[in-house]
């Protein structure tokens, strides 16, 4: 019987995000990368570009100075 991966959702509070990426950097599945687009506040945001890859280790949480990511099981 196989095994079915579980989902996670990455969810990125854009408009609070300072554009230090460090969340970018730390995520080893590279499920986040740095947007071309700017916030309300004028920073390059971190947006998700990979959700299926995410394994919910939760880095990028645990990173992030602003608390600006959340990651949910599905």
């Amino acid at each position: 019987m196989a095994k079915e991966k579980k989902k996670y959702q990455v969810v990125v509070k854009k408009d609070l995000c300072k554009g230090c990426c460090l969340c970018v950097e730390f995520c080893k599945p590279q499920v986040l990368q740095t947007s071309e687009n700017i916030n309300q506040m004028g920073y390059n945001y971190a947006e998700v570009v990979d959700q299926k890859a995410c394994t919910g280790c939760m880095i990028c949480t645990l990173v992030c100075p602003d608390l600006v990511l959340e990651v949910y099981y599905e």
